[in-house]
């Protein structure tokens, strides 16, 4: 759905958020702004603001942030269309024409849905008829009565090669556009059969609730057990999860999304109570749904068995989710007994025993730190420095700095608990493992390229030239020679960060290098290490008033300020720094939105500028550090 961001602007100034979040939220006027209780997590002291002058929502508790429609996509769980077009209703506004090319596709999928919503009816039919007793025998063996079969629209394929296409053709859709909606397919010499026979139906529904695909149970040893529709202008297997526009008001109700490994789960657990209940479809959890759990919940349960697959399962799911996590956005496995899975637990044990193993949910940090650890021996240095550098690689993984920060920190700790602190020689500083720019990187997509070149772009852009950013890091590292104590304190913001200035960046290094050997030097050790990995001149410039250091006034930087004004100034020039870094992502990001106006798009847009208002209010709570800054910044 391409749109004018004008378009998108007008819809933002029409509509009130304070209005469209007020209708799920009790709010109340504070000043220019509504405060109420959080709608996405649990909490009893309201953090939750709406600001109609900025046309933003932004809870101080759990991080959630975004516009009026973002508010819809994340709370109401509807897709970026739905989230348009209901608001452009409201605000009497049409939504702009599409190109013609998008009003045949918009054709093609409405005639697709058409067939789709005839056969659904007819396989539920078929389930009724005398030729289906098998399968309802089949059913009925696994606990599924009436009211289940009704309620998850299930249905009988028959075990024939023209049973659905007759009736197809009658109802007015041709044998093209059979094989288009995945109903049928066509034989070698043209002849067209029916894609499922001889399998139980379960139809697969869009957020909106409408029949997007089906898949099929094979009865009996037949192979594939489960198949499921192809691919076609309305279902694309790795976006769709089964059970999800059923699923969105329970999870409202209940904070909670569980990620099951398939259809029978599912519906065993909406029989036992619990409808807040997905799968995927036979397949590992892809991006798109994952983006779409988080727009239902901050941390989806995945619901595994407890076996060696169950623990495969995890880690794919861990692996696959890494790269996208965003603060507050994670997710939980909750592990089952050996052999057991959702159904055979509930029909042993019962709701109670599921439920205690959900409420034990472990999260994704334990779950990749066990990974680490399973099945390894790390009782030589070598094989720990091993463990560390694996470690390293996989916090490099995750985009959101925010959050690939606290991985780092976390993963750190738990190494030293393990294995004891650092020795000397052993380095807590950790460089992100550099690429060979020569070789391409055969396992991400289109977008995720795109992606990685606008942020090649926006560094660049940020960076090239800037005399604000120069000034910045001259701060950053004249305070830390003036202050050489203050290195054990910052040497992870400092190893986080790359400098613009080549010569700032072999000092960056140097400095970090330093640090990490958990010494403690004055200022003439200090410039005796420098000097001897050959930057001493480098040094010298940036305390010398007549070279870089010229025109830092700041008192926090000179030799004679205390440590604390030292160490509380230089943290807030990071944060200078991390803000622009952020601005220049959401201007790209923006632009991005304005030229694709996906859901993933505005996702990313969305989790910039969180990430941006949250280091904007840890910044607002450090006092007067800014009045300690003289100058442009």
């Amino acid at each position: 759905m391409s749109l004018p961001p004008q378009f998108l602007d007008d819809i933002r100034a029409r509509v009130p958020a304070s209005e469209v979040v007020g209708r799920s939220v009790r709010l109340t006027r504070r000043g220019r702004e509504h405060v109420g209780l959080c709608p996405f997590h649990k909490e009893k002291t309201p953090s939750f603001t709406v600001n109609d002058d900025k046309a933003f929502f932004h809870c101080f508790g759990c991080g959630a942030h975004g516009d009026v429609i973002g508010f819809l996509m994340q709370h109401d769980g509807l897709a970026f269309p739905e989230a348009v077009e209901r608001l452009a209703a409201e605000a009497g506004l049409s939504v702009p024409e599409p190109t013609p090319e998008a009003r045949v596709q918009a054709a093609r999928q409405a005639t697709v849905l058409g067939a789709l919503e005839i056969a659904d009816a007819w396989f539920q039919q078929a389930l009724r008829r005398e030729d289906a007793g098998q399968a309802r025998a089949y059913l009925a063996a696994r606990g599924i009565d009436r009211d289940t079969l009704a309620r998850f629209g299930i249905g009988w394929g028959p075990d024939r090669r023209h049973a659905l296409i007759p009736h197809l053709a009658a109802s007015g859709v041709d044998e093209d556009l059979a094989v288009e909606a995945g109903l049928a397919r066509r034989a070698d010499d043209g002849a067209c059969f029916d894609f499922f026979r001889g399998r139980v139906i379960f139809p697969i529904a869009d957020s909106r609730g409408r029949t997007i695909g089906f898949g099929g149970r094979v009865l009996g040893d037949g192979q594939p057990k489960y198949l499921n529709s192809p691919e076609t202008p309305v279902f694309q297997k790795r976006r769709a999860l089964y059970n999800l526009a059923a699923a969105r008001k329970p999870v409202r109700d209940t904070g909670t999304v569980i990620v099951t490994e398939g259809y029978m789960d599912v519906i065993a657990m909406a029989r036992a109570g619990f409808a807040n209940a997905v799968a995927p479809l036979g397949t590992a959890l892809g991006e798109d749904q994952m983006a779409a759990l988080w727009r239902l919940a901050a941390e989806p349960v995945l619901c595994l068995d407890g076996d060696t697959a169950g623990r495969r399962a995890a880690s794919r799911a861990a692996e696959r989710a890494l790269p996208l996590l965003s603060p507050g956005r994670s997710l939980r496995f909750a592990f089952l007994p050996e052999g057991e899975d959702p159904d055979s637990l509930l029909a042993a044990h019962g709701p109670a025993a599921l439920s205690a193993r959900i409420e034990a949910a472990q999260p994704l940090v334990e779950v990749l730190w066990a990974q680490m650890l399973a099945g390894g021996r790390f009782d030589t240095p070598e094989r720990r420095a091993g463990l560390r550098r694996d470690l390293d690689h996989m916090v490099a993984a995750i985009r959101d700095g925010d959050v690939r920060g606290q991985y780092g920190e976390e993963f750190r700790r738990r190494f030293q608990e393990a294995f004891g602190g650092p020795q000397r020689g052993e380095k807590k500083w950790r460089r992100r493992p550099e690429r060979d720019s020569a070789q391409p990187d055969l396992d991400i997509g289109p977008h995720e390229a795109a992606r990685r070149g606008r942020a090649v772009a926006v560094t660049a852009a940020a960076r090239g030239g800037d005399a604000e950013t120069e000034r910045r890091e001259r701060l950053l590292l004249a305070t830390l020679l003036n202050h050489p104590a203050l290195l054990a304190d910052t040497v992870e913001d400092l190893a986080a960060m790359s400098f613009a200035m080549p010569a700032f960046e072999r000092l960056r290094h140097a400095l970090g290098d330093i640090a990490a050997e958990g010494e403690t030097l004055d200022d003439d050790a200090l410039r005796a290490r420098l000097a001897g990995a050959g930057l001493a001149q480098e040094a010298l410039a940036l305390t010398t008033p007549s070279g870089w250091g010229a025109g830092l006034a700041e008192s926090f930087v000179r030799a004679d300020a205390s440590d604390d004004e030292a160490l509380a100034g230089w943290r807030h020039v990071v944060a200078l720094h991390r803000r622009a870094a952020l601005d220049a992502e959401i201007a790209a990001a923006i632009v991005a939105l304005g030229e694709n106006p996906s859901e993933e798009a505005l996702a990313q847009m969305l989790a910039l500028r969180h990430q941006r208002d949250a280091l904007a209010q840890d910044m607002a709570g450090a006092g007067g550090l800014a009045s300690a800054l003289t100058g442009p910044t």
